[in-house]
């Protein structure tokens, strides 16, 4: 996986793989700026009703707006994975490509380009993913909360788990039929876990982790390759 990493990060500047990581970033800013704007003021209102049905006076609140400046930072990491990820997904068919034929030539060849349509659905379905299963397991999060280190363990391994599905299915659309997918996710389960730790730790590297779908989605491809023996 590190061999990996490192052939991913040596192709970063390839123009094709440039070229999506330049046009896939600046798409991410303008949503996640968009959108990042909205959850600001949501959040702070929720503070406000919160302070308010507990009785606090403005003085007082100080507890209300740093409970809703850490879910803002929470919310704000979640939701710049969840955009990036899904943006780069809409592309990923590009940076495969490049990977392969670099380094896979005879897959390369035998691979079918994802359909824009199918791109976009997985893209969307990534993102909806992401949020949705971290939302219901916020109730998890917040009593895991009291330990401190408890919370963060269960934050990063589940969405390790949801990224690794995500990268690996940028790459295996190419190879594999539509209804073989499944198997194949049960059969490479830890190999894809694996492969989300290091995106998500990525994620967590500040100024890398704008790269960071970007090298995901080429250490995927050689992860795929090499497992089955390319």
């Amino acid at each position: 996986m590190i061999h990996a990493f490192l052939l991913s990060l040596g192709q970063l500047f390839d123009r094709p793989v440039l070229r999506v990581f330049v046009k896939s970033l600046l798409l991410t800013l303008v949503i996640f700026v968009l959108l990042g704007v909205g959850m600001w003021f949501a959040l702070d209102a929720l503070g406000d009703v919160a302070g308010e049905w507990a009785g606090l006076s403005d003085e007082s609140n100080v507890f209300a707006d740093v409970a809703t400046l850490l879910l803002f930072v929470l919310a704000w990491w979640l939701l710049f994975r969840a955009v990036a990820v899904a943006v780069v997904g809409i592309f990923a068919d590009e940076i495969v490509a490049a990977v392969e034929a670099r380094h896979y030539p005879q897959a390369h060849a035998a691979a079918r380009a994802v359909p824009f349509g199918r791109a976009l659905a997985m893209g969307v379905g990534s993102a909806a993913r992401t949020i949705v299963i971290n939302l219901l397991l916020s109730p998890i999060y917040l009593m895991l909360l009291i330990t401190g280190v408890g919370t963060a363990l269960l934050f990063f391994a589940v969405n390790a788990w949801l990224l690794g599905r995500d990268l690996g299915d940028m790459v295996a659309a190419r190879h594999i039929p539509y209804g073989a997918l499944g198997a194949w996710r049960r059969g490479t389960r830890w190999n894809r876990f694996a492969l989300g730790a290091i995106g998500t730790g990525l994620f967590l590297v500040p100024m890398l982790n704008l790269a960071a779908p970007v090298l995901g989605a080429a250490m995927a491809t050689h992860t795929f390759h090499r497992g089955r023996g390319a």
